[in-house]
């Protein structure tokens, strides 16, 4: 099982879902571009940015409000036709009660991944280009401090990524045994599986933070970067510069996200290699 086969077997409820996370992300988009209209029509007396800003935000609540009604059920529904197949499989070739109790916890992944991370990838995709073209038209030195930033993420990220999966894959392997060890009844084996998972825990937890702190460098530089080159004397145009400013914070943003997706899709990438090794065992 993979988040591919998922998708090739559930295309329109994926679809549907994939298609409203896509229109809330082009709307949210918009916001800091109608925020800098509005303030420049007030700055002339006139009220059609402030209407048009508002309009935006009802679309923005309605899509948002209609997408979480839809996600959830269809998610819901891929799960429970998908698990119950796995039990059943599992149990004609006699894999043992606790091992299928793991994988059937691992298999949720996929579509918690799908119902809750996906969204926020889009998004988080959208805005990111989205707002490197927007940025393009409004100063072009921003946009080559945010390039810079992106390159920096990839570059920590690409350094470490196997040693990401090696720490995953332990962190699975341990995690398989949890049914295992509790229903022992060994105190002493049930402390040692918790031990271990927490030690495989901490690692990931400091590899991930030695990857935040270096992403962090890049985002403080284009923070105090971004203000100096936008707000230029003699400046008229002052809800552009506060524009680009807020699309700067929303680029930043986004990049603080990904690694959180990356690690996501490491992990996921580990599950589907170990269900794939025992599907095919």
């Amino acid at each position: 099982m993979s988040l591919s086969q998922l998708v090739r077997r559930f295309p329109w409820r994926v679809g549907a879902t994939v298609g409203l996370v896509l229109i809330e992300a082009i709307i949210e988009l918009l916001f800091p571009l109608f925020i800098g209209l509005a303030i420049n029509d007030l700055l002339d007396d006139r009220y059609g940015g402030l209407i048009a800003l508002t309009s935006l935000g009802i679309a923005a609540l309605v899509v948002g409000s209609v997408r979480r009604f839809v996600d959830t059920r269809a998610y819901a529904g891929m799960y429970e036709v998908i698990a119950a197949e796995m039990v059943e499989r599992e149990r004609a070739r006699g894999t043992e009660t606790t091992r299928i109790a793991a994988r059937t916890t691992l298999l949720g992944e996929f579509v918690e991944f799908l119902e809750d991370s996906m969204p926020q990838i889009i998004s988080a995709a959208i805005g990111t280009v989205g707002i490197l073209i927007i940025i393009a038209g409004l100063d072009v030195n921003v946009l080559f401090a945010c390039l810079a930033l992106f390159v920096l993420l990839v570059a920590t990220y690409w350094a470490s990524a196997r040693h990401n999966f090696r720490l995953n894959r332990g962190y699975n392997d341990e995690l398989e045994g949890q049914v295992a060890a509790i229903e022992s009844g060994d105190q002493d084996r049930v402390g040692l599986h918790f031990r271990t998972l927490m030690r495989w825990n901490r690692r990931l937890s400091d590899l991930e933070t030695v990857n935040y702190a270096v992403i962090w460098l890049g985002v403080i530089a284009v923070l105090v970067y971004a203000p100096i080159q936008v707000i230029e004397p003699g400046e008229t145009e002052y809800g552009f510069a506060f524009s680009t400013i807020l699309y700067v914070f929303q680029y930043v943003d986004a990049i603080v996200m990904l690694p959180l997706f990356i690690q996501q899709v490491i992990r996921l990438r580990e599950i589907t290699t170990r269900l794939s090794a025992d599907a095919a065992s």
